[in-house]
């Protein structure tokens, strides 16, 4: 079995640490009545896990990717992963601007991987 290649591996990683950084920075909304100094650390316990992913991915990804293309893979990971969490955990809908949004995004994805030309 071959091991997952700099490309594709990175890429699940910076996935499963914005799972983690979503619900870190946003399960206490369903809790209002939690202490704030509570939430507090429960979500920095979980942040820790998600660097835990996030600074590997990023390190391996380097190279295969630059620093660039890492950060806008990485904004529209986090609309996706937002989007299933706010309508799944939090109930919301999602509604035009949001997609609008997203829209943007992959916009941004086609725009950064274009070639820089000369420099």
């Amino acid at each position: 079995m071959q091991p997952l290649s700099a490309a594709v591996l990175p890429i699940l990683m910076l996935m499963g640490s914005n799972v983690l950084m979503t619900f870190a920075w946003y399960w206490h909304l369903k809790f209002p009545h939690k202490a704030l100094w509570l939430v507090v650390l429960i979500s920095w316990g979980i942040a820790f896990f998600e660097y835990c992913l996030a600074v590997p991915a990023n390190r391996i990804g380097y190279g295969t990717y630059s620093g660039q293309q890492l950060k806008v893979i990485q904004e529209v990971i986090t609309l996706s992963v937002f989007a299933g969490f706010a309508v799944l955990y939090l109930g919301e809908r999602l509604s035009w601007n949001y997609f609008a949004a997203m829209a943007c995004l992959i916009g941004a994805v086609g725009f950064i991987f274009l070639p820089a030309g000369p420099r």
